[in-house]
């Protein structure tokens, strides 16, 4: 995987060469727009709104709308006078503790890796940042944008992530929620239970994208001329009255405890040799 970035991450007098390499990958299913008649691909257009007639390229300019309908245009060299000088460094700014954090800053995952002569003062620095429970907050510039970042320890490695400016979040302020005191004790108390009974170590193995997966199985069944079979979520039995807070949370607690330990049978069973038993279907009511 080629790097996207590459340079130097700087702290104090420290300078350590590293390269960028992206830590997700999308997997998302692409469509094309087609006509239907002929499933010829449909090209987009230019289209001006004045008078209806397609624009080339070389007749568009870039405009700024400060109120409604009325644009300020900038050109290539205005863009050029508003860049930042490139820099081939991260610098570090501050380390902060990483629980200080408000997770609604972070964005996109990249890995750090150590360039050459880098392996010594990048081990140094991870462990430091693991040690402490910090995170190095800095700024980057890639392809002329510059970004805040943070730099944190996930196992052996140090991920920069992306993240927003603090202009770029929604202040929780300009919506009402709920307040605390239209829970009563005895609700709180069950709903704290309920939360410990379905507590479990996390396992992002364990979450798919069931619609994806639903989509795929009709895109194969269709190349092969066949009817897709789908396996769709049981939809649960809702009361149409207004439900009982308490006898909901009830019944959850006997649904989590039920399932807890057949959970715990089976795992008894395989571990004894058994062959475990299937679990029964249980009717929702």
């Amino acid at each position: 995987m080629a790097a996207i970035w590459k340079g130097s991450l700087t702290f104090g007098l420290v300078n350590i060469p590293v390269e960028l390499k992206t830590a997700v990958r999308a997997d998302h299913i692409s469509f094309r727009l087609l006509h239907q008649e002929d499933l010829s691909p449909v090209k987009y257009e230019r289209v001006c709104q004045a008078d209806g007639e397609p624009v080339p390229w070389n007749e568009i300019v870039k405009g700024y709308e400060y109120e409604k309908g009325r644009f300020v245009v900038l050109t290539d060299a205005d863009f050029k006078a508003a860049a930042l000088e490139q820099s081939k460094t991260i610098d570090i700014l501050d380390f902060v503790k990483e629980d200080e954090i408000d997770p609604r800053f972070f964005e996109t995952p990249y890995y750090l890796l150590p360039g050459k002569g880098g392996d010594k003062p990048y081990a140094l620095l991870r462990e430091a940042i693991r040690n402490t429970g910090s995170v190095g907050i800095g700024k980057i510039i890639i392809r002329q944008t510059q970004h805040l970042v943070a730099v944190k320890v996930v196992g052996d490695a140090l991920v920069l992530e992306i993240m927003r400016f603090a202009n770029e979040l929604v202040d929780s302020k300009e919506f009402n929620f709920p307040a605390r005191n239209a829970i009563r004790p005895q609700e709180l108390q069950m709903a704290e239970q309920l939360v410990a009974n379905l507590a479990e170590p996390f396992d992002p193995t364990r979450y798919t994208d069931e619609y994806r997966a639903n989509l795929m199985r009709v895109i194969k069944a269709k190349m092969k001329g066949k009817k897709p079979r789908l396996e769709g979520p049981e939809e649960e039995a809702r009361d149409s009255d207004v439900l009982d807070l308490m006898s909901r949370l009830r019944a959850s607690l006997e649904e989590g405890a039920g399932k807890k330990g057949a959970v715990r049978a089976r795992g008894k069973a395989v571990a004894a040799g058994r062959k475990p038993a299937k679990p029964k279907n249980r009717k929702t009511a």
